[in-house]
């Protein structure tokens, strides 16, 4: 079978070995893959002098399943997250605990953003917000308009920016979130509307390390607030001001407990529900849930289709494009 993967700093479609299925394992041949393109451009750069997998997050037909899967069915059409075992391929073999049915409520071409929910819902309960409290998020790439929508359907107030006013315009007419490109204005529009107190947390998911919002997150969020680094920030905090705000600075690591721990994922071993109520699985059927209930709509997601065979060239497409992100389109699912 083919796979898009990164060969000494260049993107190519080569020629792989099939997966093989295993006893936990679910068989999916692949309908959609979704870019991510701040990552995998990261992954592009990175391969110099090697080989690197791209892609993490998918939407596929079920074509077997492996002898212990139980809550999966052939024929199933399943979002599915998480390298090594999900990627820009032609078919896939992906654990029990990474992969969730879809019901027909749910388009295929939103469901291939499954890694992008489940990173996102695991970022804001990182932010431990509660009913009626704020959030500002900073940086409207894919994962950073994610966040900002599951936000808003959560009902907490919504506080974007945004310096790429395309990026920026995308939420503009979204009940919940306001969205600034000038960070003066966001400023004073934080001091009014919280009376001066601060938002309760902050969910910093720019792609740039040095960024001038991460000190100044200090400056937005409220005494004993949350600061949550998601995106490749370099976590450059003034200590008096820490010190002031006695602020709880925390990172997100990827969909949640369970990732990088082999025992869950390729032994689909699940944690107990009630230690640990949210896991990436978890995280991962809940934001399949906002999808069949209408919660979100990630519509505007889908701004450049490309099929599988020309899908080296969508990272130089989307780099000439205003275009937020891509999918990838293959012809297996039908």
């Amino acid at each position: 079978m083919k796979a898009l993967q990164a060969h000494d700093g260049v993107a190519k479609l080569v020629e792989i070995q099939s997966p093989e299925l295993f006893a936990t394992g679910v068989l999916v041949e692949t309908i959609y893959t979704a870019v991510s393109p701040g990552t995998e451009r990261l992954l592009i750069e990175g391969s110099k002098g090697g080989v690197r997998q791209l892609g993490y997050s998918a939407v596929g037909k079920v074509k077997d399943i492996g002898q212990s899967v139980k809550a999966i069915q052939v024929g199933d059409i399943v979002a599915c997250y998480g390298a090594p075992y999900v990627g820009h391929m032609e078919q896939l073999v992906v654990p029990e605990t990474l992969v969730v049915k879809c019901s027909a409520d749910v388009l295929p071409q939103h469901a291939a953003f499954a890694a992008h929910g489940t990173i996102a819902i695991h970022a804001i309960r990182q932010g431990q917000l509660q009913f009626g409290e704020s959030v500002v998020v900073i940086g409207l790439g894919v994962l950073g308009q994610m966040i900002a929508k599951i936000c808003a359907a959560a009902s907490y107030d919504v506080i974007c920016y945004e310096p790429n006013e395309k990026r920026a315009e995308m939420l503009k007419y979204t009940p919940g979130i306001e969205v600034f490109s000038d960070l003066m204005e966001m400023d004073q529009h934080i001091t009014t509307f919280t009376n001066g107190h601060g938002v309760d947390a902050v969910l910093l998911c720019a792609g740039d390390k040095h960024s001038e919002t991460t000190p100044r997150s200090l400056e937005w969020v409220r005494k004993q607030g949350r600061i949550v680094i998601v995106g490749d920030v370099e976590p450059q905090f003034n200590r008096e001001q820490l010190f002031i705000k006695e602020a709880i600075v925390t990172i997100s690591r990827a969909g949640g407990p369970g990732r990088y721990d082999a025992r869950y994922e390729k032994e689909a071993i699940d944690y107990p529900y009630h230690y640990v109520r949210w896991t990436e699985g978890r995280n991962l059927a809940a934001y399949i849930r906002l999808l069949e209930r209408k919660s979100i709509d990630v519509s505007d997601f889908v701004q450049m289709q490309i099929p599988f065979k020309n899908s080296a060239d969508v990272y130089d497409m989307l780099e000439n494009s205003e275009a937020l992100t891509a999918i990838i389109e293959y012809l297996g699912g039908n």
